[in-house]
């Protein structure tokens, strides 16, 4: 019989960071936390999945921080074998995009280890306290907005909800050992 694993350790604590932003910023962890919480979303620039999804990540951070969500995306992926993700490429689709959050370089994979960023998109939504709360996709059946609701919960009560669903994209490119 499969097993399936919990799609979100609940209060997990958020891994603290300083990372390069394609606006020629470092920022860590606090700089980019909101006063209800924060979104660490690991993206890219080739994943088909990120790029159908890249108007809706854009739309939910626009809203997120409007409610006092702060919101960081991080690519994390290997660019000598995928060049598409290089910093020079993000910093391009940042600036194409209008990308209204920072958008940070994690060269090492230290963070994406860290986290346990599994593929591209991944969310992780944590509350004030910096705890998790939700590891879900950005949109159900129909468009239904479950980020959203998700992290609209998480600013109004500190909790996230109980049932989610795990995101779904391309693996994270892992550099050789």
């Amino acid at each position: 019989m499969a097993a399936t694993p919990p799609v979100c350790e609940f209060d997990w604590p958020a891994p603290d960071f300083a990372l390069p932003a394609t606006d020629g910023r470092t920022l860590s962890r606090g700089d980019v936390a909101g006063e209800k919480g924060l979104l660490v979303m690991f993206i890219c620039n080739h994943c088909p999945y990120v790029l159908r999804s890249l108007d809706g990540i854009v739309r939910e951070a626009v809203a997120l921080r409007e409610i006092g969500i702060g919101v960081a995306a991080i690519c994390s992926n290997d660019a000598e074998t995928h060049p598409a993700d290089g910093f020079g490429k993000m910093a391009e689709m940042a600036a194409d995009r209008n990308f209204p959050f920072p958008y940070l370089h994690d060269e090492d994979q230290s963070v994406a280890r860290a986290y346990g960023a599994a593929c591209t998109p991944d969310y992780f939504g944590f509350n004030s306290e910096l705890g998790l709360q939700y590891r879900g996709r950005l949109e159900g059946p129909g468009g239904t907005r479950e980020l959203h609701e998700a992290m609209e919960l998480v600013a109004r009560t500190g909790r996230g909800p109980r049932e989610q669903t795990p995101s779904m994209g391309c693996s994270i490119k892992w550099k050789p050992a």
